[in-house]
């Protein structure tokens, strides 16, 4: 079976409405999901840039789409009470419930629920963390050296394979970005040529000017 790799971090409010929205888009269509956990911040580090969250006035902008998109699709989505947080204790929490660098959507949904659908709790309160731990009982020690290994690996790949940003959807020959990527994808994954064309493979291949100094 083919598979597509999502590559997600629970800090991405994009993220929570990808995750809910993608059995829709694969409605009627044979493809196995890996779900893949990856440290945004070391995405954008790789890359040079910003979080939308870091940037005034792309803050504000970012908050009121996601909140407006969420009502649009139906998705619960409250805001955490700190934005951006330290994503890493759920991250590992959540590779210590799966395996080889994956998780189950079972693991994936709780621990997005637990910052999205909170009531606007913080993501990060050590109670908050304790229950939850104690809800998913990861079968490996969240805080060892082999998840924090998995972690690093998965961003590692994930950079390597051209990924940017989440949600990131990999196929076997395409990169797909974004909650607003997901008509793509599914365009792809039914076999539009658009994908094998001109349009998309020489889209890159043209100079980029300068910036004035």
């Amino acid at each position: 079976m083919n598979h597509i790799t999502f590559c997600f971090d629970v800090v991405s409010p994009y993220a929570w409405l990808a995750f809910e929205q993608l059995p829709q888009a694969l409605r009627g269509l044979s493809w196995r999901v890996d779900l893949r956990p990856v440290l945004l911040a070391a995405l954008l580090k790789h890359h040079g840039q910003l979080g939308p969250a870091e940037m005034p006035g792309k803050r504000e902008w970012t908050y009121r789409q996601v909140l407006w998109q969420a009502r649009q699709l139906g998705v619960p989505l409250q805001l955490p009470a700190v934005h951006p947080f330290n994503p890493l204790p759920l991250l590992r929490l959540a590779l210590a419930c799966g395996s080889e660098g994956l998780v189950n959507r079972h693991v994936a949904e709780t621990v997005l629920r637990h910052v999205w659908t909170s009531g606007g709790a913080d993501a990060n309160d050590p109670a908050r963390l304790a229950e939850l731990r104690q809800r998913l009982a990861p079968a490996r020690d969240p805080d060892s050296d082999e998840v924090k290994a998995e972690l690093r690996a998965n961003t590692d790949a994930a950079i390597a394979a051209g990924v940017f940003g989440v949600p990131s959807f990999l196929t076997d020959t395409h990169l797909f970005w974004g909650l607003d990527g997901l008509p793509l994808l599914r365009a792809r994954l039914e076999g539009d040529p658009w994908f094998d064309g001109p349009d998309w493979h020489t889209s890159a291949q043209r100079p980029a000017q300068q910036r004035p100094r």
